[in-house]
């Protein structure tokens, strides 16, 4: 399990756009209140690793219910938003257009929280790729900080 950042951050321009909203729409079947996933800002296609943002807002559904009065974004919702950014590296890595499902998760760590108002950079890197699955390392971070990891596996379903 890495603990040690899978990229540097301070080398990601965090304003990028690889992926916008409307073209994840073409990528990821998620719609509503379970995209989890704003923008992928960068893919690098050589070490496949890819980074994208899920920004934590006041409006969403969890909000009122975990918790009231300390509103805490779900551990269970880092880890979907990290499999859908491994669902894009997924795809771009193999060409691969059906539907992707989150079928495992290992060695997973939080270590902070998020709270509306926060932007979760989130990182993944493909470790393990073949024709119908996939495993990738993930993390997630606020301000610079690491505030979940795990391993993720993912499969053509």
């Amino acid at each position: 399990m890495a603990t040690e950042p899978l990229v540097d951050l301070s080398t990601i321009d965090l304003t990028q756009v690889e992926f916008s909203p409307e073209q994840l729409d073409d990528i990821l079947p998620h719609r509503g209140h379970m995209r989890h996933l704003n923008r992928v800002i960068s893919l690098d296609r050589k070490e496949w690793i890819a980074v994208g943002i899920k920004e934590a807002r006041e409006d969403e559904f969890w909000v009122a219910g975990h918790i009231p009065g300390r509103p805490l974004f779900p551990g269970v919702l880092m880890l979907e938003s990290a499999a859908q950014l491994s669902s894009v590296l997924f795809r771009f890595r193999t060409g691969e257009t059906r539907f992707v499902g989150f079928v495992r998760c290992d060695n997973v760590a939080f270590r902070g929280t998020v709270v509306p108002g926060d932007d979760l950079i989130l990182v993944a890197k493909a470790t393990d790729v073949r024709k119908r699955r996939f495993i990738t390392v993930a993390q997630g971070f606020v301000k610079n900080v690491l505030t979940f990891e795990a391993t993720i596996t993912g499969m053509v379903v």
